[in-house]
C-alpha cells in the first residue's frame, strides 16, 4: 500500500492542466482517496473542513462564489481553505480562476491545476485512481493469467508446474499479467484486482531456460498490466488418499481482504495436460456465471432416469 500520492503523479495520470505551483507538485503528497467539494466552506463554514483533500471546484462552486460572494468575502474564504495541508485546487470544466483563489494558493503554497472535462468524470477519475494506488496491498505466489477475459489465478508448491502452464496459456492465445509474485488490492465491494510487480512485469521463469520476455516473444497481445482476480484454480499433486471434487458441486473459496474468491483444485500427475483443464475450468465457471450449470443439469437427468426406473 502506498502512504501517499504526489501531485506529480496525479497530474500525469489525470492529466491535469498545471496553472500555478509546478515547483510544489513533488512536495504536495495526497494522503486520503477521498475528493472536496467545497460547498459549506464558501459560506464561511469551516468547523469540519477537510484541509487533506484535494479541493474540487466544479462550476456551482465557481458560479455562487462570482454571483453571491464578494471580493472580500471570498479573499477571507480562499485563505481559510488554502491550507498548509492541501494538497491541490482543482478546477474542471475550463473554468476561469478566481483572482482571489490565485493570491490565497501562492500566499499559502497550494498548486491550482486545471482540467477541462466535466466536474463529475473528473471526480470519479481523481477517486478511482487514488483509491487504486492508496489502497491496501497483499502478495500471493502464483501466475496471473487472463483466459477468455477471466482473471485466472493459478497457486501451488514451488515447482508443481505454474509457470509452465502459464506459458502454455500464452501460446493458447491467452494473456499473462504475472509470474510468481502477484501483488493484489480490493477495487471495491465486490473485485479484486491483481498485477505484477513493476520489476517482474511481463517476465516470466522458466526452469531450465531461466527468464523469458513474454512481450517480445509472444507480441504485446500476450500481456496486461493488470486484471480482475474471479478465479483460483490451486494444482495439488495427486494423491490417491486426498478426495478431489469430482462432479463440481464442492464450494471452495479463498478469503482476501473483504473478499470470498471461488477456488477449484486440479489434481497432478504425469499425463495430464494442464492448460487443457484450466482452459476448460475457465469456460466452465463463465457458463455458470451465465446461469448454466453443468453440475445440475447431471443432477436434473439423474434425477429423470430414478424416477422413470422406479415407474418401470
Amino acid at each position: 500500500m502506498a502512504d501517499s500520492v504526489s501531485i506529480t503523479e496525479l497530474v500525469k495520470k489525470i492529466r491535469l492542466d498545471v496553472f500555478y505551483g509546478e515547483d510544489l507538485l513533488d512536495r504536495k503528497q495526497v494522503t486520503v482517496s477521498d475528493i472536496s467539494r467545497p460547498g459549506l466552506e464558501l459560506t464561511n463554514y469551516f468547523k469540519f473542513y477537510p484541509r487533506e483533500r484535494i479541493q474540487l471546484f466544479g462550476q456551482t462552486e465557481i458560479s455562487y462564489a462570482k454571483d453571491s460572494m464578494t471580493s472580500a468575502d471570498r479573499t477571507v474564504v480562499y485563505s481559510q481553505m488554502a491550507d498548509k495541508q492541501t494538497p491541490a485546487f482543482v478546477i474542471s470544466r475550463g473554468l476561469p480562476v478566481p483572482k482571489e483563489l490565485i493570491k490565497a494558493a501562492k500566499d499559502n503554497g497550494v498548486p491550482i491545476l486545471t482540467s477541462t472535462l466535466p466536474t463529475s468524470r473528473l471526480l470519479s477519475n481523481m477517486t478511482n485512481y487514488l483509491e487504486d494506488r492508496l489502497a491496501e496491498r497483499d502478495s500471493v505466489h502464483g501466475e496471473l493469467v487472463e483466459i477468455y477475459g477471466l482473471g485466472v489465478l493459478i497457486t501451488g508448491d514451488s515447482g508443481i508446474g505454474k509457470s509452465e502452464t502459464a506459458l502454455d496459456l500464452i501460446k493458447r492465445g491467452h494473456r499473462l499479467i504475472a509470474d510468481d509474485r502477484v501483488d493484489i488490492y480490493q477495487q471495491d465491494e465486490q473485485t479484486l484486482i491483481g498485477e505484477a510487480p513493476q520489476i517482474l512485469r511481463h517476465l516470466l521463469e522458466i526452469r531450465g531456460v531461466g527468464i523469458i520476455d513474454v512481450m517480445n516473444l509472444f507480441g504485446a497481445s500476450s500481456v496486461k498490466n493488470s486484471t480482475d482476480i474471479n478465479l483460483i484454480v490451486h494444482l495439488q499433486n495427486w494423491d490417491k488418499e486426498t478426495h478431489f471434487d469430482r462432479l463440481g458441486n464442492g464450494e471452495q473459496t479463498r478469503h482476501f481482504f473483504d473478499l470470498d474468491i471461488p477456488k477449484i483444485t486440479i489434481p497432478v500427475r504425469v499425463g495430464r495436460n494442464l492448460g487443457d483443464i484450466i482452459e476448460a475450468a475457465a469456460m466452465n465457471f463463465r457458463a455458470k456465471n451465465m446461469g448454466y450449470d453443468a453440475t445440475k443439469v447431471f443432477d436434473q437427468n439423474l434425477n429423470a432416469l430414478i424416477k422413470d426406473n422406479s415407474q418401470a
